[in-house]
């Protein structure tokens, strides 16, 4: 097993020339948003946009949400419009999502695409439930990521969380033969299981991760360094321990490790990048 205690050396790749523009950063999709539950898709795209992805567009289910006024480089739009006027190199699908017929056939637009895809969230409920949306990931001929937390693992194996925690990594394996793709299973000691390829251990980190928001926001850092050029299950590695560093550079601060936000968590990540990257 791979111990990860620090960015891995091909992380370098994020380096940029002097000769470059947003267009070769990639075009992120975030979908999900529903009523209720729109920060979720807007701190992941804020996590893409500010971990350094050239585009983002937010496609809401709620569409009541025009704009970030916090982040107002996020272009938001419809959903569905993503898959019928906007050309996104990489999808971002489960944040704030729901489980309504609308989610459900967002999803499976996304599934049905030919560019790197993660799902998170909601959309793992949604797969959970649904044995064609099964069928239609494993099929996939793109790359893709799920990133369960142990009781959407649990859903996705019908056992129970327990389970899961027992022998955590039998589970990251069994998710990513049944499904076919890469898997990050969260919790302590994420683990990293690239398909048909190596299980990794990520290291940084500590209980300040254990906010409203943190899941979100780690989607969105994989993302961004996917689409920047690392390859799926790289930028998997290198986001699960951004996102450690950042709580671990918080904590510098903050002792007791009580209060930091899924927003603090996006900058503090940044500035860690950037550091480790110089």
């Amino acid at each position: 097993m791979l111990e990860i205690n620090a960015l891995p050396p091909r992380a370098k790749l994020l380096l940029r020339g002097d000769d470059t523009h947003k267009g070769l950063y990639g075009g992120v999709a975030v979908i999900g948003g529903a009523h209720g539950m729109t920060g979720a898709a807007l701190l992941a795209g804020r996590a893409a946009l500010n971990l350094g992805a050239g585009k983002i567009w937010v496609g809401m289910l709620d569409e009541n949400v025009a704009v970030d006024f916090h982040q107002p480089e996020l272009m938001i739009c419809r959903a569905e419009a993503l898959f019928q006027t906007h050309l996104p190199t990489h999808f971002l699908v489960g944040m704030g999502l729901g489980m309504s017929p609308e989610a459900n056939h967002v999803l499976a637009l996304a599934m049905d695409t030919s560019v790197p895809l993660l799902l998170d969230a909601d959309a793992l409920n949604l797969i959970a439930l649904h044995p064609h949306l099964q069928l239609q990931l494993a099929e996939r001929s793109a790359p893709s990521l799920l990133t369960p937390h142990p009781s959407e693992a649990a859903r996705l194996l019908s056992t129970t969380t327990e389970h899961v925690q027992q022998d955590r990594v039998s589970a990251v394996r069994t998710l990513s033969e049944r499904f076919q793709c890469h898997v990050v299973l969260k919790g302590h000691g994420t683990l990293v299981q690239a398909f048909e390829g190596e299980l990794s251990i990520n290291h940084s980190g500590n209980a300040a991760l254990s906010s409203a928001g943190q899941g979100d926001t780690l989607a969105g850092i994989i993302m961004a360094l996917c689409a920047q050029g690392l390859d799926l299950a790289l930028a998997a590695r290198c986001g699960v321990f951004l996102h450690g560093q950042a709580a671990d550079d918080w904590r510098t601060r903050y002792h007791a490790g009580i209060g930091l936000t899924a927003s603090e968590t996006i900058l503090l990540a940044r500035a860690a990048l950037n550091r480790l990257l110089k």
